[in-house]
């Protein structure tokens, strides 16, 4: 196309409008040159839900730009639902992840370190329990 079948005040836009389908071109080809058996061996199964979920929203995506350049309102169209569906899929597995890498409390230690950090009411004034018990036994 050259810049006399379209205004010029929209031309930077179509430039980086093609650049981005490029680049999205590259990636699914990536993506569609090895095999989804050999992929999903390689990955565990929290890593394949969330190529699953990244691959779903990205068709829908697509599918939405689709029905923007048909001159439909993909607002008003199922794909809205879709997306919003698959987005709360994608929280969801997040909220798993970050629940996985949350620190754990070791309860016992916890109670180990919280019985020797008290002090004993019959101990000298800010004495640890565990020192006061030593002068006792001297």
């Amino acid at each position: 196309m050259t810049t006399e079948e379209y205004p010029t005040e929209i031309h930077e836009y179509l430039v980086a409008f093609d650049e981005s389908v490029a680049t999205v071109d590259e990636m699914l080809n990536k993506m569609m040159s090895v095999s989804r058996s050999e992929l999903l061996q390689k990955i565990d199964p929290m890593e394949q839900a969330k190529l699953d979920l990244v691959s779903a929203y990205t068709l829908n995506s697509l599918f939405w730009v689709y029905l923007t350049t048909q001159g439909l309102n993909p607002k008003e169209h199922a794909v809205k639902g879709e997306l919003e569906r698959i987005r709360s899929y994608m929280n969801r597995v997040k909220e798993i992840t970050d629940r996985k890498k949350a620190a754990r409390i070791d309860k016992g230690a916890a109670q180990r370190f919280i019985k020797h950090a008290l002090c004993d009411p019959t101990a000298e004034e800010g004495t640890p329990a565990k020192k006061q018990s030593r002068t006792k036994q001297k």
